[in-house]
């Protein structure tokens, strides 16, 4: 998406944000202000990311699902993370993994992807064996899901 459309995109959930402010305090407002922090973070503006990812997370805490709170704390781990904010993003990281592992209905790529998460943050930290268990452990779930997908397919067609 080009910069000029990203920054038509975040003039509308600025928006959204302000009408959302006043009349629904909920989830609605905390979804939007998280897809405000990934259009911000695609634009290059971190910090302006951060805040709404940090306020995207305090509002999903009262008001949110848990799997919607686990996926933006790992966007705003990222953000930490992208900022050398290490012990910040390992604390977004280890709630978002908490989270998804706590709820069945958490989807497993969206758990292997916090994992990889993790990988990349030990990986930046130098810390390069500990990156590949990690990463390991990422493909494995991603794989599993795979598997259990094609697997439902073909129970689907017999």
């Amino acid at each position: 998406m080009s910069d000029n459309r990203l920054e038509t995109v975040r003039s509308e959930l600025a928006t959204a944000v302000a009408r959302l402010r006043a009349a629904v305090p909920g989830e609605p407002l905390g979804l939007a202000l998280r897809d405000l922090g990934e259009v911000e973070r695609k634009l290059g503006n971190r910090d302006a990311a951060r805040a709404s990812y940090e306020e995207s997370v305090a509002i999903l805490r009262a008001h949110g699902s848990p799997s919607r709170l686990a996926h933006t704390l790992r966007h705003l781990g990222d953000v930490y993370r992208e900022t050398r904010h290490t012990d910040r993003a390992r604390a977004c990281y280890d709630e978002a993994l908490a989270l998804y592992r706590s709820y069945p209905e958490a989807a497993p790529l969206d758990l292997a992807n916090a994992i990889r998460s993790v990988a990349v943050l030990q990986q930046a930290s130098g810390n390069r064996a500990a990156a590949r268990a990690v990463e390991r452990g990422s493909r494995s779930l991603r794989s599993r899901r795979h598997r259990s997908r094609r697997c439902g397919m073909q129970s689907a067609v017999a």
